[in-house]
Order: C-alpha cells, then sequence, then structure tokens
C-alpha cells in the first residue's frame, strides 16, 4: 500500500488506507478540522448512522468507526475500484459496515431516511451530481440530520430550502460547507 492516506484519530489512529485510481482524497488536514467542527453539533452518545455516499477510498467513514464506537456506517460508490478499495479498508481494520455499489442518487430511497451523519464528495468536476444529490435528499432526510457537502471552492453553494448552513469553511481548494435539516 503506497499510500499516504490514513486514519488520524481514534481506536484506528495511524492506520493506512488504500486509494482507489484517481482518487481525490479528503486531505487529513482537512479532516481532521471537519471532525473538530462536528464536536459539539453531533450527538455521539448514542448510535449513530452514517451514510459516506460518495465512498471512493473510504476515509471519512473510517474515521467515523474510528472516533465514534456508536456509529453504523454506510458506504456507496459506483466505481467497482472504489467498492474493491473500501472493502479492504473495512477489512483491515476488522469493522462491520454496510458496502454497496451503487448509484448515490438511486440510493436516497434506501439510506437517506435513516442517516443521522451524511457525508457528500461529488466528483469535483460534477459540481451538478453533488447539487441533484442533495436536492433529491432533502425531502427524504431526517429532521436534525447533519449533511457534510464538500465541492471545490469555485463553485457558488445553490440555495436548497430546508437546510440550516452551520458552518462553511474553506481548505485549499476544498470548501465544506455543514448543514442541519430543519
Amino acid at each position: 500500500m503506497n499510500s499516504k492516506l490514513q486514519i488520524i484519530s481514534g481506536r484506528f489512529r495511524g492506520k493506512k488506507l488504500g486509494l482507489p485510481p484517481d482518487a481525490r482524497p479528503t486531505q487529513s488536514l482537512a479532516r481532521g478540522a471537519l471532525f473538530n467542527m462536528l464536536n459539539g453539533v453531533l450527538d455521539v452518545s448514542r448510535p449513530i448512522t452514517v451514510w459516506d455516499v460518495f465512498g471512493g477510498s473510504g476515509a471519512f467513514g473510517l474515521e467515523c468507526l474510528s472516533r465514534y464506537e456508536n456509529a453504523n456506517v454506510i458506504f456507496t460508490d459506483n466505481a467497482a475500484t472504489s467498492i474493491n478499495t473500501i472493502k479492504n479498508n473495512v477489512k483491515s481494520i476488522n469493522c462491520n459496515a454496510k458496502i454497496e455499489n451503487t448509484d448515490a442518487i438511486a440510493a436516497i430511497s434506501r439510506f437517506g431516511s435513516t442517516a443521522d451523519l451524511i457525508f457528500v464528495d461529488a466528483p469535483y468536476a460534477d459540481f451538478d451530481l453533488g447539487a441533484a444529490f442533495v436536492k433529491k435528499l432533502t425531502p427524504v432526510v431526517k429532521s436534525g440530520a447533519i449533511l457534510i457537502w464538500e465541492f471545490e471552492k469555485i463553485h457558488d453553494m445553490p440555495t436548497i430550502d430546508g437546510w440550516d448552513v452551520i458552518k462553511d469553511k474553506t481548505y485549499g481548494r476544498a470548501r465544506f460547507v455543514f448543514l442541519r435539516r430543519i
């Protein structure tokens, strides 16, 4: 495994993660900042369901498994190489997770209503895919759910009714918008 990507905190801290070809993982510094911003926003004293929507390497969901004992994680991606990478990464930390090779928008009907924390990191080259996902998720997701939407900072976030923006930060070329479903 030639990747420098690793879990940055929790019980699996330091565990190296594989990367699928052409991956653009959220960098460790930004991922650390994301989880610091989640402190006080996300109630982890009870079981939570996390959905890592465009899974890639699975780094976000794996970080949740490492940090939050009560986390149940769902990984979805439509690329077989990403799904295989996620399976190998989950196996390497000896945890259980739901991993599905599926289209993100098609999966909304199955996972959208159960998720407490949703991480949306569509390919930067396809900003409209992330926007379409969030719009279609909105009527399904439960009140109080937290959505972290990562996209390239060159884009403006469209207005999407039904969400409160609780944080909006930029790290390098990435912009992270934290939303809470009203």
